[in-house]
């Protein structure tokens, strides 16, 4: 199982990836914009993340949080260009988060990776921007906008809409000539989702299974729960403190069959993972 994401091409089969989180923002839920005042910052924390062991950052100027406020184009490129092309130019994979075609553009053309899609690529453009690189590709569910997503959610099978929801969009990626192994998906836990629907989107992640044409297997899943407040909700705790609750749910995820974790806290997912992989080649050995 191999992804392929602009000058890099990853084994998922060999372990999980981690994906570092780099907001450029004022107003991110969890980390309230203190990489955004200082033009050195993302810089900084990003170099910091790679050296706790993150595969690739993902940069994002433009918060989701629910009840987020929409930002331009160009603020929201110019709050991340810098970023973006120092981590290219370090030879990093830099993944930008943005559902804006012109941002899309722009990161492509300065030589991103991978584009993160929490809109799933559906705003007008958005495939036809993509299509026309070799970048990887992350396709999210949302249920809803980031303004509104969160005021009342509701599934008959959220497990069964969100396969479907992606299932859909790996067709129109499809359509335009992307190839499945330039794909990643995401169920988009905590947008367009309550506590419960979250639950049992983790405890079933596994089955979120949407087979490529080019392959036996199914195209990867990401997991991104952290800081949540799903963890807030069941553990009672603020997004600063919620860094156990994040690995926790991180291993469950990666357990029942996430390749990739997209995280803030990196060093202790690296570690939890690496204990996580000695077991899994022990009970290998233990089959063979």
């Amino acid at each position: 199982m191999n992804w392929q994401a602009g000058r890099f091409r990853f084994d998922l089969q060999a372990r999980p990836l981690v994906m570092g989180i780099v907001n450029v923002t004022p107003d991110s839920f969890s980390d309230g914009g203190q990489h955004f005042a200082d033009a050195d910052a993302p810089i900084a924390h990003g170099e910091r993340l790679l050296a706790e062991g993150a595969d690739l950052l993902d940069i994002g100027g433009e918060s989701t949080r629910p009840g987020a406020e929409a930002v331009s184009a160009d603020e929201e490129w110019g709050r991340i260009e810098r970023a973006v092309q120092h981590f290219v130019s370090r030879g990093v994979c830099v993944s930008v988060d943005t559902m804006k075609p012109e941002v899309m553009a722009r990161a492509l053309a300065v030589g991103a990776d991978v584009i993160n899609d929490v809109m799933g690529f559906r705003a007008p453009g958005a495939i036809d921007t993509v299509a026309r690189s070799g970048c990887g590709l992350v396709a999210m569910h949302m249920q809803g906008e980031p303004r509104t997503m969160q005021r009342s959610p509701a599934y008959g099978d959220v497990l069964a809409e969100v396969r479907a929801f992606l299932a859909e969009r790996v067709v129109a990626l499809r359509a335009a000539g992307i190839k499945d192994e330039r794909i990643v998906l995401d169920p988009g836990f905590g947008f367009g989702k309550n506590l419960e629907h979250n639950l049992d989107l983790l405890a079933q992640i596994g089955q979120i299974r949407v087979p490529s044409e080019s392959s036996k297997a199914d195209l990867p899943v990401l997991a991104g729960m952290s800081r949540k407040s799903m963890l807030g909700q069941l553990t009672e705790r603020g997004a600063g403190e919620r860094v156990a609750a994040s690995v926790a749910a991180h291993l469950v995820a990666v357990e029942r069959g996430a390749r990739m974790v997209r995280v803030h806290d990196v060093a202790p997912t690296v570690d939890a993972l690496k204990v996580w992989a000695a077991v899994q080649a022990r009970r290998r050995r233990e089959e063979d």
